[in-house]
């Protein structure tokens, strides 16, 4: 396989005997599955405790400025499990359901995968939960470098695993599985553990994705029992969905203390893109915006790591830092050597250079610079990039980027774009710079409104008319405009809990296309 025989390539180059695996710790990594910012008790989440997530930052790091590589779920796990920007491979846009994805969707065989690195340095590597970056043969993820998988392959499903409705098969391994039958996430907890247990004596990686707290909104009645001060259907289901998360990292960790692996076990945890707020009632307090957005609640993520006994204790760290990050972080730990973009430029495009830094020299003070120079986001139309303090948000909504200083207006609420013109030009331009090295995206989202099942576009030429959805939501607004001036305030918005998702340029007014769009972001997210 070319990607493994690329590692041990590595290895040797860089005189690491494949034996000496005194030094590597295990690795843990914990993904999250559109969890807000402000989710977690350490980031200020006051009604749903959230004991084991904490615990991770309390033992080691806290970052406050961590993000995703993106604001919806597959790409950013495409930038993880490549260690890269996506968009050095055209991996831009979520699938759509599998039934209609795009025939080439997919991380390339060419891009290895972090489990295909740690497998080549002797790590038995094991995979839990939702993929999302592959469905076809060859590309799933017993066939990328993990020793096992359990979990599905499509971007959401129920976690009732009876559930009659439910298409996407849970699989071990690509075969599907037969008779389950704990709640989803309760499930993914005993199959970590088990790995783990079984793989005690050797080095091991385990990726575990989960699908919490994406919707469908479920939990079980036990769960959600554990809250009766919340009132609110949606957030008591919402609660319960990540109170069993949290108890899946509780259990996992519990595990590991048990095997007396802690202090040799590197843990990091992370959120593949902001809530959707409107959709779950996850919160990315004090942020603006939400998931599918190029604002800081679209990206900006909770995000912690613990290494005891080799990282600093109860630290938190204010540079910021990207998803791909944990990608290099367990490579440099498991002393695996691999090229990087930052090292490299002349090979910023290469199959094997990383964009992600490591980030252990960082916490140990070894390096006071920050971890990058700059941060860069595109989907589509949507586009951002963070240099310092500063970031410039383009949207599909604005004719011109917006330009935010996120040290004195972390909410995003004042575009400084006229005030500051030579700080819009630098950022623009190192855009520019980003983005030629990129390349466009190899697919767009695909669904029954634009594709056939299989995957094949529907004719150009076959007349399309409204969905039955934006109709819907056309006539909505229409019946709720009672004075016909084109706009909707808070008192005359029909669901008042979204109104603040949905005035995306904070005017207090909501605009049919502010509308259209946010029930655009609603259903491309998915």
């Amino acid at each position: 396989m070319k990607s493994i025989f690329a590692v041990t390539l590595c290895l040797s180059s860089f005189g690491i005997p494949h034996s000496s695996f005194s030094a590597q710790p295990n690795i843990l990594l914990f993904l999250a599955d559109d969890l807000g910012y402000a989710d977690i008790g350490v980031n200020g989440c006051k009604d749903i405790p959230t004991p084991n997530i904490d615990s991770i930052a309390k033992n080691g790091v806290r970052f406050t400025d961590g993000y995703a590589t993106h604001p919806v779920c597959s790409p950013s796990r495409a930038g993880l499990m490549s260690g890269m920007y996506q968009h050095r491979f055209g991996f831009e846009h979520n699938s759509g359901p599998e039934r209609y994805a795009s025939p080439n969707f997919g991380m390339p065989r060419e891009i290895p995968s972090l489990a295909e690195k740690l497998k080549a340095a002797g790590y038995a590597t094991g995979m839990i939960g939702k993929w999302h970056i592959g469905f076809k043969e060859g590309l799933r993820p017993h066939e990328r470098g993990f020793d096992e998988h359990f979990g599905f392959l499509s971007g959401a499903r129920s976690f009732y695993p009876d559930n009659p409705r439910e298409n996407d098969p849970i699989v071990r391994n690509g075969v599907p599985v037969k008779g389950e039958q704990d709640y989803l996430t309760d499930a993914f907890a005993r199959e970590a553990v088990s790995f783990i247990e079984r793989s005690k004596d050797k080095l091991w990686f385990v990726y575990f994705a989960f699908n919490a707290v994406h919707s469908p909104l479920e939990a079980t009645e036990a769960y959600e029992a554990r809250f009766p001060h919340i009132t609110d259907k949606k957030r008591k289901t919402y609660a319960g969905m990540l109170a069993a998360l949290d108890d899946a990292v509780g259990r996992v960790m519990a595990k590991v203390r048990e095997l007396g692996q802690e202090e040799n076990t590197l843990v990091m945890f992370y959120s593949d893109n902001g809530g959707p707020t409107a959709e779950t009632s996850s919160r990315n307090d004090p942020l603006r915006g939400f998931k599918g957005q190029m604002y800081e609640g679209g990206i900006r993520v909770p995000f912690v790591m613990q290494w005891k006994g080799t990282i600093p204790v109860a630290m938190t760290y204010t540079q910021p830092v990207m998803g791909f990050d944990c990608h290099a972080t367990a490579l440099a730990a498991a002393k695996v050597a691999w090229a990087s973009a930052q090292t490299s430029p002349d090979s910023a495009k290469a199959e094997t250079t990383l964009d992600g830094i490591n980030l252990l020299p960082h916490l140990l003070g070894e390096k006071t610079s920050a971890p990058h120079e700059f941060l860069c986001w595109r989907a589509g139309a949507q586009k951002a990039i963070r240099m310092g303090d500063w970031k410039l948000v383009q949207t599909p909504r604005e004719s011109t980027a917006q330009l935010f200083n996120l040290k004195t207006d972390l909410s995003e609420t004042t575009d400084l774009a006229a005030k500051e013109p030579a700080k819009f030009t630098e950022l623009a331009a190192k855009f520019a710079e980003w983005e030629r090295g990129t390349i466009p995206a190899k697919w767009v989202r695909q669904d029954a409104r634009n594709a056939e099942e299989g995957g094949a576009p529907k004719s150009a030429t076959t007349p399309k008319s409204p969905t039955k959805a934006a109709n819907r939501v056309d006539d909505a607004f229409k019946k709720a405009d009672a004075n016909n001036d084109g706009q909707l305030t808070r008192e005359e918005y029909p669901q008042k809990e979204v109104f603040d998702a949905v005035d995306a340029d904070k005017n207090g007014q909501a605009t049919l296309e502010e509308v259209r769009a946010y029930y655009r972001s609603k259903r491309s997210a998915k």
